[in-house]
């Protein structure tokens, strides 16, 4: 019963955030209709960054406590951070070839969150890879936890650097999005964080269920 209130209520999410970001919200006076890709790109973005936490800490007390438990959330925490980093790889070409005219651009936002990418590949990797199960596991969560130090990079690399990247758009200085966008985009980020929740718990699930096998 709560799965299915859960599940019920994060495809309900989705589907409002699909609503507002296709059809409640205007277009862009600069970007026109492109600017849509929004409500996907940075949701997934902060998703990324939430499956590379877990990946992280998962693997941290896996690599403590050899727990099968903290080895299943590292998994599904590395397979969900390459899953939307790839995502948001994917979304910011898209939206960078009308907005800057090339599909990808050597710039510090761009390269950061592909290294995030590449990251987590390996940490799958070197798990599948290895002839010796644990060493895998052993292995896959030192790259989760090594990997998780780019996401602060990927975050502040239009601070740090120069790129064609637009700086942030929320901070702590302030909201520079407009009401009716923000609110697309808000709900979005929510929809995305809950459905990543759904399907952490889910793979984990799945994870310990190999496990014991």
């Amino acid at each position: 019963m709560v799965r299915a209130f859960v599940v019920g209520g994060t495809a309900a999410l989705v589907a409002l955030g699909l609503l507002l970001g296709l059809w409640a919200s205007p277009p862009d006076a600069y970007q026109g209709d492109y600017v849509r890709i929004m409500y996907v790109h940075v949701p997934a973005a902060l998703a990324s960054y939430a499956a590379a936490a877990v990946a992280c800490g998962a693997g941290a007390l896996y690599l403590q406590r050899r727990q099968p438990l903290f080895d299943a959330w590292a998994r599904a925490g590395a397979e969900l951070a390459a899953l939307f980093s790839g995502l948001t790889l994917l979304t910011g070409m898209i939206w960078g070839k009308p907005v800057w005219g090339v599909w990808w651009a050597w710039d510090a936002r761009l390269v950061t969150t592909a290294v995030l990418f590449l990251l987590y590949v390996g940490c799958l990797l070197v798990r599948g890879l290895a002839d010796d199960p644990e060493r895998g596991r052993r292995l896959s969560a030192v790259v989760a936890v090594v990997a998780f130090l780019d996401v602060p990079l990927v975050h502040y690399s239009v601070v740090w650097f120069r790129t064609l990247h637009q700086g942030p758009s929320i901070s702590l200085q302030g909201v520079k999005v407009a009401p009716e966008f923000l609110v697309p985009l808000v709900v979005n980020a929510l929809a995305y964080l809950a459905l990543l929740g759904l399907l952490l718990a889910e793979r984990a699930r799945l994870a310990r269920l190999e496990w014991e096998r």
